[in-house]
């Protein structure tokens, strides 16, 4: 099955079929993909800006008494008055709490994150600094990255994400065949780092590609049998509403 044109999807038929199609990768993985003593899981980001050891910390004490909101004003009852009011929109609250497969080894120690980009992670600068920040931290921490680009390259990043990413690595020339604006990238951490780069186009079948657990050892993600098989549980309107 071709790959589709996305920006035509409504943010909530979009965020449906990324968190579907992010559930069916880790199925396919953990149906027989992954070489034994590995396990892939559905997992939130947490790009809220938070220092991940003290959420943990948090959610594991529960410290701290819920604050007395009695002396505020309601915002439903008495909105806040300005000028100008400007708020995200639902697909930067939707990148902020997107999914994504995580690859441990038995230990629990991660290997390996699988990204599929949405709308929201080009929306701002921000956002888009977000995303790639994210994607190089995962990097210098050892963790290798799959990157699913299959939204058209914006003004913020003309070339698809992989060349502000990479250019965080080695500036080099990148630059996207015209008719294949679409971008799968695969990093292993190596040494040396390395990425796999599979540009591709709306209409497309989609390769597999790897997702490094170690220096020496990958496996092919089906990310062409994955998106079909969402794509077929996927409701009538959401199908209308793309093709």
């Amino acid at each position: 099955m071709p790959v589709h044109n996305r920006v035509r999807a409504p943010s909530g038929y979009f965020r449906h079929f990324h968190q579907q199609w992010t559930g069916s990768i880790c199925n396919a993985l953990n149906g027989g993909l992954l070489p034994r003593g590995f396990f892939a899981l559905v997992e939130q980001r947490e790009d809220a800006g938070a220092v991940p050891d003290v959420l943990a910390l948090q959610r594991q004490l529960g410290f701290g008494e819920p604050p007395d909101m009695r002396g505020g004003l309601a915002v439903a009852v008495a909105p806040p008055k300005a000028r100008f009011i400007s708020r995200a929109t639902d697909e930067d609250v939707f990148a902020a709490r997107a999914n994504r497969v995580v690859v441990r080894e038995s230990r629990g120690k991660i290997v390996s994150v699988i990204e599929i980009v949405s709308p929201g992670n080009k929306s701002s600068r921000h956002a888009l600094r977000t995303v790639v920040d994210k994607a190089v931290g995962l990097l210098g921490q050892g963790i290798n990255l799959l990157v699913i680009d299959l939204l058209p390259p914006s003004t913020r990043d003309p070339q698809g994400l992989h060349k502000p990413i990479w250019d965080e690595i080695r500036e080099e020339p990148f630059e996207l065949p015209v008719d294949k604006p679409l971008t799968l990238a695969a990093y292993s951490v190596g040494p040396p780092k390395t990425a796999y780069v599979e540009p591709v186009a709306v209409g497309d079948v989609l390769p597999a590609m790897p997702a490094f657990l170690g220096s020496e050892l990958y496996v092919l993600v089906p990310l062409e049998q994955t998106y079909e098989a969402t794509w077929a549980a996927c409701p009538e309107e959401f199908k209308e509403a793309v093709e």
